[in-house]
């Protein structure tokens, strides 16, 4: 019954149902029990005689088939991935699966504190609680996240391939985030450019970090005229040049003076 708030749990139990709910991500997989759920409300449309309570991959197909086209039909605001991710026992699929009946069913709305993760249907909020020793690996994590339903009904080679890498993927970026976050636990020592002294820009450490001493207007003017200096680019260019005259002698003079013999 985790995940699910005070008033669903009055309301699941006040329709009276064939199965009693323990662990929601089990239970409405096979969609037996949603079925069962809107029979209360749409008696016409759904008809409990249509529906099977097993568990095969089979049998679910079947009972989403019909409640997919009955919600499809009825314009129900009710997300695919919420139903994809409740066929395939994904984390928290069912309990937000819930959560929209209730709303659209009731008209009420759900009073919940609102998750610090945002949930992706994986397991990271649960293995953010865990220590840091007891957490997943990266095989573990492809189990915990990509379910053997999921393959059958989809056999695609390349789609279950991307489907591996993206978790592996983001098991590698939360690894790395972890080593980032504790590095004293790694055994990670800072380099040279980590110690390195930043020093701030002269302007931002006057005008942003509080000081006991005061910018002058005169101060900031001046900033503001080097500033506007530094940015503006003329097309006037800096040097100047002159053109100087030059006079060459004649050449042919050389030639006519008399030759001197020694």
């Amino acid at each position: 019954m985790s995940g699910l708030t005070r008033d669903i749990l009055k309301w699941l139990q006040s329709l009276d149902l064939t199965t009693q709910i323990r662990n929601p991500k089990w239970e409405f997989s096979n969609g037996y029990l949603v079925a069962e759920i809107f029979s209360w409300y749409y008696p016409q449309e759904i008809q409990m005689h249509s529906f099977y309570n097993g568990e095969s991959l089979a049998q679910k197909n079947k009972n989403w088939y019909l409640l997919k086209n009955f919600i499809l039909r009825n314009s129900f605001d009710i997300k695919m991935e919420d139903v994809d991710g409740t066929i395939h026992c994904r984390e928290g699929a069912a309990v937000q699966l819930v959560e929209s009946m209730y709303e659209i069913l009731t008209n009420k709305r759900v009073k919940k504190i609102l998750p610090e993760i945002e949930t992706d249907y994986t397991d990271f909020a649960y293995q953010q609680r865990l220590p840091m020793h007891a957490r997943s690996t990266a095989s573990k994590a492809v189990k915990n996240n990509l379910r053997l339903t999921e393959i059958l009904a989809d056999q695609n080679i390349i789609t279950s391939t991307a489907k591996a890498q993206k978790i592996i993927n983001d098991h590698i970026d939360h690894r790395r985030q972890e080593r980032i976050e504790d590095p004293k636990r790694f055994g990670i020592k800072p380099s040279l450019g980590d110690r390195c002294v930043r020093r701030a820009d002269l302007s931002q450490k006057l005008f942003s970090e509080p000081s006991h001493l005061t910018v002058t207007s005169d101060l900031q003017s001046e900033l503001e005229t080097e500033s506007m200096k530094e940015g503006t680019i003329t097309r006037e260019p800096s040097i100047q040049f002159k053109e100087i005259d030059v006079k060459q002698m004649d050449k042919s003079t050389f030639y006519q003076l008399p030759v001197q013999s020694y």
